[in-house]
């Protein structure tokens, strides 16, 4: 009998209910209506929308309060905005900074603020004290003199660091190429962050916050009936100017595909940033359908078109996604990914190719339900958080939503088809009025010009502004190298200055180095001796964090994370080249490969530009054309299998013992900015190499 059942059971449900055939998908069912509780709105006297959204499930509240304004034009101020959104949280009439940040830690809070609005987390318990430290800050901001310097310094950090990230560098050309004479194609850079003063941040703060058009959205453990006492006791004091409104256009656009260039030497790979502005805004009718086109072309995963072309079938690279960048002010969408050099021009014909395909052929079945899925899932999972209905109530509130627009997401997502991606894909997609943004070593340029209608290269510095030829040098490489020489040894002729520097045995420098990450300065340590044994340690508070030497046959580094590392034989005979205190004297002698490649201009300075090449580093060295001292170097060398840019600024320079040294270095290295300051220079000291082992 039991042999029987066992044997009903394995057959029962073909016998019963029929073979089930896994070559066919089932059926989706209907989409569900969504259940979303509507939050409660309600104005206050000074203008303040005000939204509620209750959940009494832990005992937490959250007010979030959004800026109204629109963005402005700052043209030469450019990084207003974000440097006023900084400051905002560095200490009021009432406390310090330090006095805000001790009484938020003691009740356990988080309270945060932006150019677009002011953040406060904490218990219930707590709420009265985290309002009145929120209020404080949006009512009694007072942008200390002391605080403005320290976070400039930081900006000035971003920006030195920026010139180093091709990510950065390729979003900041794709903002100036796609909106001109538009707030978002406004880019900081170092002339526009030293126009910003501290009373351009306070005047803006009142400009921007303005309780006239805000919106608050409050979430978590609080009734109704609390907000309203809240808000009387803690913003109804808050009043300013009318609101700033100013309409934006929807960008730039292309007649025919733009190529952009922005130079990063050495680089061994391309960042390629393929996009174009689109007519849409935030809340429109399409926006739902572009989303979902957007996914099949390349949104994420790896079965979208794009990872399955670029990544999967060619190798091209790791990754390669597009954004759909649906604002209020303006909208585009942004294909970008990291290629090797030698398949740069393939991959933008790949992703050309992609473009076009989407917009003149329909998706297939599996395309649009997996995608559909995955927003389907990704909505799903966002209703479990108790912000995510607040966020959809302002949204109704800012963009006019219908009320029910939430509610019906899924049957809305549900009911796209295949030919409402083609209509959005005509209307909003192109892959012929594209700006193409390359940023990358300068060998890859010849390969781009057949992707411009025009035949032609736009060349953009790492800010997104246009950068003017270098012109032709009016001295030979061994011109310049002499007149440096004579610079830094200040004398009149060659053989004055061999004289200088031929009593110089030995050199020992020591600098102090601050990082922003760092809560010290470090010490580092650097030696020479003749003819070209040298040593460099970094330290701080007792401990050695690395260090290297060369003594002119055999040499290697050691590190607190990577230990001991041997120079290879290559290294040894690279540094073998590097001969003499200043190793341009015996350039002509010494191996090196070294050629002028012209006169640039940098932040209105010009200098000549110098490649030089010992067969294992590669440098550019910028002399300024008026004095001749080297003020720049952009080194590409190996580091563990990989080629690393070192960036160096130079200024400041003073008489050490009759020679012209930098006292002011800053240096840029994986994204890692190092400002150091020269305290001693020291010639023909003893100095024991072995401390350098």
């Amino acid at each position: 009998m039991k042999k029987i059942i066992i044997i009903l059971g394995l057959i029962a449900p073909s016998v019963l209910f029929g073979q089930l055939d896994r070559s066919v998908r089932p059926e989706a069912g209907k989409a569900p209506t969504i259940n979303i509780k509507d939050s409660e709105t309600f104005t206050t006297a000074n203008g303040i929308t005000v939204i509620l959204s209750e959940n009494h499930k832990l005992p937490k509240v959250s007010f979030e309060l959004y800026t109204g304004a629109d963005p402005i034009m700052e043209g030469q101020k450019a990084g207003l905005s974000e440097f006023m959104g900084s400051m905002i949280m560095s200490g009021t009439t009432n406390r310090s900074k330090d006095q805000l940040d001790k009484e938020v830690d003691y009740i356990g809070a988080s309270l945060s603020a932006n150019a677009d609005g002011i953040s406060l987390s904490c218990l219930t318990k707590h709420l009265d004290k985290g309002l009145a430290l929120m209020s404080d800050v949006l009512l009694n901001a007072n942008f200390p003199a002391s605080e403005f310097a320290r976070i400039k310094k930081e900006k000035e950090s971003g920006l030195l660091s920026a010139k180093s990230e091709a990510g950065v560098m390729a979003n900041n050309a794709e903002s100036k190429a796609i909106f001109t004479n538009h707030p978002y194609g406004t880019v900081m850079t170092e002339v526009t962050l030293n126009n910003i003063t501290n009373e351009d941040l306070s005047e803006f703060y009142k400009f921007k916050f303005t309780p006239k058009g805000s919106y608050l959205v409050v979430v978590g453990d609080i009734t109704m009936a609390q907000v309203k006492a809240m808000m009387d006791k803690y913003f109804a004091t808050w009043n300013g100017i009318d609101v700033h409104k100013a309409p934006t256009a929807d960008g730039t656009f292309n007649n025919g595909n733009r190529v952009i260039f922005v130079n990063k030497p050495g680089a061994v790979q391309s960042v390629i940033n393929v996009s174009f502005p689109m007519k849409i805004r935030k809340g429109d009718e399409d926006q739902l359908a572009l989303e979902v086109l957007n996914g099949v072309f390349g949104g994420g995963g790896f079965g979208t078109r794009l990872m399955q072309n670029l990544r999967e079938d060619k190798a091209f690279t790791y990754g390669a996604y597009s954004t759909n960048n649906i604002t209020e002010f303006g909208s585009w969408n942004s294909t970008s990914g990291n290629f090797r050099n030698e398949v740069t021009d393939s991959a933008i014909t790949q992703i050309l190719l992609e473009l076009n395909r989407i917009t003149t052929e329909l998706v297939t079945d599996d395309e649009l339900s997996l995608t559909k899925a995955a927003m389907a899932g990704n909505f799903a999972r966002s209703l479990e958080r108790a912000s995510t209905v607040a966020r959809f109530a302002l949204n109704i509130n800012k963009l006019g939503l219908a009320k029910d627009y939430y509610q019906t997401y899924l049957k809305r997502l549900d009911a796209i088809t295949k030919d409402d991606l083609l209509r959005v894909a005509k209307k909003y997609f192109t892959g012929k009025n594209c700006n193409i943004v390359v940023v990358g070593n300068d060998e890859v340029l010849t390969s781009l010009k057949q992707f411009d209608t025009d035949g032609k290269i736009e060349k953009l510095d790492a800010f997104g502004d246009e950068v003017k030829e270098r012109t032709p040098a009016d001295i030979t490489k061994d011109q310049l190298t002499e007149k440096f020489i004579l610079a830094v040894t200040k004398t009149t002729s060659l053989k004055k200055a061999k004289k200088v520097i031929k009593k110089i045995k030995s050199k020992e420098e020591k600098m102090e180095v601050t990082i922003a990450q760092a809560p010290f300065p470090l010490s580092i340590t650097r030696v020479w001796m003749a003819p070209n044994m040298e040593g460099d340690k970094m330290e701080a508070q007792g401990m050695v964090f690395q260090k290297s030497y060369f003594d002119g046959t055999t040499g290697g580094s050691s590190s607190m994370q990577g230990g001991k590392k041997e120079l290879s034989a290559e290294e040894i005979a690279a540094k073998k080249k590097s001969t003499g205190l200043f190793p341009e004297l015996n350039y002509a002698t010494s191996g090196v490969t070294y050629e002028i490649l012209g006169v640039e201009e940098v932040n209105g300075k010009k200098y000549y530009v110098l490649n030089v090449n010992d067969g294992y580093n590669e440098s550019f060295d910028y002399y300024n054309t008026a004095t001749f001292l080297k003020e720049k170097s952009i080194a590409i060398t190996k580091q563990d299998g990989e080629t690393v840019e070192i960036t160096t600024d130079m200024s400041e320079f003073k008489d050490f013992n009759g020679l012209m040294y930098a006292t002011k270095t800053v240096l840029q290295v994986s994204g890692q900015v190092l400002s150091g300051e020269v305290k001693s220079i020291t010639f023909n000291g003893k100095i024991d190499l072995t401390l350098f082992k």
